[in-house]
């Protein structure tokens, strides 16, 4: 009788919760506590959980999921290559941080410029692909609006290809669910462009602002965003069991609440509920409708004049130090522990997550091409010298404006299991890249030349796009 009355009095609750859930999402969002959220199965489309998630949004870096959608599409229609050679224009280089900083003219591949465009979330690659795939960027918002719609991100609408601030940059967490389900079942074969865990151009190392990849257990994407007017957004995908789910979370008000707070979405999809029987179905994630209303502005808050100092993702104190190394165990009862010390209202120190750990660089360099002697010597040489841990960000950025003409991007030593379609497991695609074999997991690589000494990149505004 006591259990039959609890399951009762625990029914009636659900369903008034959902109902009032219900009803609070008909009003506005109010900037001081504007939060949209969704779970999402990747291969079903069912929504597990969902908060403000039709809600229109800045999206802000997280357009550059679109970008790449645009990217790998023309790629599959066989209008470009990885190993086309687009111009850096005066458009391009005029980008705002954070950005490459090539000079006008220099030539960089499609490969390369999406590597950079989802792990530095440089501005200037995503005009580059923009302006050469479409000859313009706003051909390429125009079209990028149409294939949104196309693919039911009914409030979804751009006019820049990077997230850079704009009033008609407008998508929701529940379009962002759809395009990273459409990107994971669409290009599978291109799965490593989202979960590049670091590059490193010249000597400078910069790591995926996605703090999950290798911290969380089975994360393996997408991409984060940051402008004052959006919050701290993530869009974060992980893999456990052969179960993929899909979290956004947008309008965090930091880096690491961002991160935990996706983890803990995260986790509660991957963790069995014996009552989740009891929890009204939400549907598919198509099927939520699109509300009108204004995004919410939380400019404000994010960089208003109460704060010491702007909010910016790369200078965001919980940020995780980006040459940091540190090897510690990530199984799901340990993380379970951590998580649970980190849901204090403002959570601190994203570093007691487990850190991905030492990486093995793959050359990708600038210059006339090598040969495959070269090449493996190249890759020896960095596979004998792993990232240092905590490097001195003065010597880092000095290393970094040299004109050395090398660029690296690093990825973990363990091979991920993935194939780029092309018969090589867990590598980037793109034929600026030479592949050969090397003793170990890591490849080598031979790139198109590009113009001449990169500028030192510039230094992150507030209104930095991540």
């Amino acid at each position: 009788m006591i259990c039959k009355a609890y399951l009762r009095a625990r029914l009636l609750g659900l369903v008034l919760g959902a109902f009032t859930a219900a009803a609070a999402a008909v009003g506005a969002v109010s900037p001081a506590d504007a939060m949209a959220l969704i779970l999402v199965d990747a291969q079903s489309g069912k929504v597990l959980r969902a908060e403000n998630a039709a809600y229109p949004w800045y999206p802000a870096s997280t357009t550059k999921l679109m970008t790449l959608y645009m990217t790998l599409s023309a790629i599959r229609d066989g209008r470009i290559t990885p190993d086309t050679l687009f111009t850096v224009s005066p458009n391009a280089a005029a980008q705002a941080p954070t950005k490459m900083g090539f000079p006008v003219g220099t030539q960089v591949t499609v490969d390369n410029a999406l590597k950079m465009m989802m792990v530095k979330s440089a501005n200037d690659m995503a005009v580059l692909l923009a302006e050469g795939i479409a000859g313009s960027v706003d051909n390429f918002a125009e079209a990028m609006t149409e294939t949104a719609h196309r693919l039911g991100m009914t409030e979804s609408n751009f006019v820049n290809p990077n997230g850079l601030p704009a009033d008609g940059q407008i998508m929701s967490a529940r379009d962002l669910a759809i395009l990273a389900r459409a990107l994971i079942r669409e290009f599978p074969q291109y799965s490593f462009y989202w979960h590049v865990p670091a590059i490193k151009f010249g000597r400078r190392v910069v790591r995926n602002y996605n703090p999950l990849l290798g911290r969380y257990p089975g994360a393996d994407g997408m991409k984060t965003g940051f402008i004052c007017a959006s919050g701290f957004n993530l869009v974060a995908t992980a893999t456990r069991d052969n179960k993929q789910l899909i979290a956004v979370v947008l309008g965090a008000p930091s880096s690491t609440v961002r991160a935990v707070k996706a983890a803990e979405l995260l986790e509660s999809g991957f963790t069995q509920n014996p009552l989740s029987w009891l929890t009204p179905s939400l549907g598919t994630v198509d099927q939520l409708a699109a509300m009108d209303a204004p995004p919410p502005n939380l400019k404000d808050d994010m960089c208003g004049p109460h704060r010491k100092r702007p909010a910016s993702e790369e200078d965001d104190p919980d940020a995780p130090d980006a040459n940091s190394a540190t090897t510690t165990d990530s199984a799901t009862p340990q993380f379970s522990v951590l998580l649970s010390a980190l849901r204090a209202p403002t959570p601190k120190n994203l570093s007691l997550l487990p850190d991905p750990g030492p990486v093995t660089p793959v050359v990708v360099y600038a210059g006339p091409t090598k040969t495959e002697a070269q090449i493996a010597a190249l890759q020896a040489a960095a596979e004998a010298a792993p990232v240092k841990k905590k490097a001195k960000k003065k010597e880092a950025s000095r290393e970094a404006a040299k004109p050395d003409g090398k660029a690296v991007i690093a990825q973990p030593a363990v091979d991920n299991g993935k194939t780029d379609g092309q018969g090589k497991t867990g590598k980037p695609t793109g034929s600026n890249v030479h592949y050969t074999p090397s003793s170990s997991s890591a490849l080598a690589a031979t790139p198109q030349p590009i113009a001449a000494a990169q500028k030192k990149p510039a230094k992150p505004v507030a209104q930095t796009s991540h």
